[in-house]
């Protein structure tokens, strides 16, 4: 039997990179997955139907309240319920990065717009279904730019910090309802090969830092997102797991 076996999971951004990652994997584990994307999601969801799961597409703008809640519905009218929301989709790779001092306004917008207010949107979106079953689980990520403290990126740091804080104070407000809240952290993880090209010399100096000497993979975040999720997880919330391959903080 999977670790998830008769679940329901959301996973936001959920058609590439590491949110294909935990969509592929959470379905190995037995749950039924709503692939939530601003992008196509087609092919994850052929690839879990394809392995024996089960698995809907569902487009989603994560900043965008109306779209947050269709995506909410559906997957209740779909699945009859929701039970894990996994907040993977976020502002990263196209973010700019130099001097605090020149960060136009509207990127620092954009990176509290999709990875501090999608968060709590999604959230609100789902509360309603885990709230009516007494239960749940809650998947929030930051990035390990929040304890480093990465210089000429504080627009994005500053809004993975937020998601500590978030992830804290609403494990508070929710856990009288059997609702558990954590943050899975990630160190940086170069997903594909054009990724990897846009800032070649981050991965060197990242894997230079860490305990063992190798580029993470969307697949090392996958089993601490199944526990995180899982029954063996029901007693944890509010804490942060920082997956990074034992990264020594300089």
């Amino acid at each position: 039997m999977g670790q998830l076996d008769g679940t329901v999971a959301i996973i936001t951004g959920g058609a590439r990179g590491i949110g294909r990652a935990y969509s592929l994997g959470f379905a190995g584990e037995g749950a039924s997955i709503a692939v939530a994307d601003a992008g196509d999601a087609g092919p994850v969801v052929g690839e879990i139907e394809a392995a024996g799961g089960t698995a809907m597409a569902v487009r989603v703008d994560v900043t965008d309240e109306a779209s947050t809640e269709a995506m909410a519905r559906a997957v209740v009218e779909r699945f009859g319920r929701i039970d894990i929301l996994v907040n993977n989709a976020g502002h990263f790779r196209y973010a700019k990065r130099g001097p605090f001092t020149d960060i136009p306004v509207d990127e620092w917008d954009r990176a509290f717009d999709v990875n501090v207010r999608g968060t709590w949107l999604c959230i609100k979106a789902v509360y309603p279904a885990m709230l009516g079953a007494g239960s749940g689980t809650i998947l929030n990520i930051s990035s390990m730019t929040a304890w480093k403290g990465n210089p000429n990126f504080l627009h994005y740091v500053s809004s993975k910090a937020a998601i500590i804080g978030l992830t804290r104070a609403l494990a508070l407000e929710v856990g009288q309802h059997g609702i558990n809240v954590n943050t899975l952290v990630p160190e940086y993880i170069p997903h594909d090969l054009e990724y990897a090209q846009d800032l070649p010399q981050i991965d060197a100096k990242v894997v230079a830092q860490r305990v063992f000497k190798r580029t993470q993979v969307p697949e090392d975040m996958v089993g601490a997102a199944v526990f995180l999720c899982s029954q063996r997880a029901d007693f944890i919330t509010g804490q942060s797991l920082l997956v990074n391959g034992g990264t020594q903080f300089q």
